[in-house]
């Protein structure tokens, strides 16, 4: 397993956090998402032999988000 921690734009709310860890966690091989909306981040737990950081910010862009 692989961490990686991913900076959000866009999140206002606990709503807004919990649409991206719903996006997030549902991507085959991540098997865990803690997003803080205070800090405007995301750290991932995954396989990166079955997915990786451009699935992530599709999924967040996805979601009405940008990653930075």
């Amino acid at each position: 397993m692989q961490t990686t921690v991913i900076n959000i734009k866009g999140m206002t709310c606990m709503g807004c956090a919990r649409s991206v860890k719903n996006v997030l966690e549902r991507i085959p091989g991540v098997s865990d998402a803690e997003v803080s909306l205070e800090d405007a981040q995301v750290t991932l737990q995954y396989d990166a032999a079955v997915t990786g950081s451009e699935q992530f910010k599709q999924a967040i862009k996805d979601a009405g988000f940008e990653a930075v």
